[in-house]
């Protein structure tokens, strides 16, 4: 007889496994057994959870996505003024639980993956909205019909460090790669209000 209540807790397992599987070997060339070996558990239960290992790591980035979007959330609440919610916005893109080496590695495959999946494409194009949404709301106190095209080009930015720092080989350093994105945004912002 199945343990009730364990699927909650096997299937959280297992997205973590996958997470971390994937950060290691820096692609999606995980299998399976790897991911099941990793959370404890046999690859038949890891396939009667998820179905695949692609719908197991889509099930990874909505898990990437719902930890990020209820941070951001809980940022721009605090936030007080425009500038701080910008800055909240920017850190939380770049804290610990968002910017660390294995979500960094998951993220350039979830790109990958957006380009022949078209349920991957779908979340991408979710979470790119909400990000540019958020830029807009943030921004727009602040230069007003402008607001659109710099929250454009600081989504494409916050998307570029990722990207960047998924070829590099270190940790990656969040409060750097935050400050490089506000430093770049304010450069925006005075070019705007000139």
């Amino acid at each position: 007889m199945p343990k009730l209540g364990m699927e909650p807790i096997r299937r959280d397992a297992l997205i973590k496994a996958a997470i971390v599987e994937i950060g290691q070997t820096g692609s999606l060339d995980v299998t399976v057994s790897r991911i099941a070996k990793r959370a404890g558990m046999s690859s038949a239960l890891a396939h009667h959870y998820f179905g695949s290992k692609d719908q197991m790591f889509l099930a990874a980035m909505r898990h990437v996505l719902s930890v990020y979007g209820a941070e951001i959330r809980g940022a721009l609440v605090a936030a007080e003024t425009p500038q701080g919610r910008l800055r909240a916005l920017i850190l939380v893109s770049f804290t610990g639980s968002n910017f660390r080496r294995e979500v960094v590695a998951a993220w350039l495959n979830f790109y990958v993956m957006a380009q022949r999946n078209p349920e991957a494409a779908r979340l991408l194009r979710v979470y790119q909205a909400r990000l540019r949404s958020n830029l807009r709301f943030v921004l727009r106190p602040m230069v007003g019909a402008g607001a659109a095209q710099l929250a454009d080009g600081a989504a494409a930015m916050i998307d570029g460090v990722y990207l960047h720092e998924a070829l590099g080989t270190g940790e990656p350093d969040g409060m750097r790669a935050a400050q490089q994105v506000q430093t770049w945004i304010e450069a925006a912002i005075a070019g705007e209000q000139r």
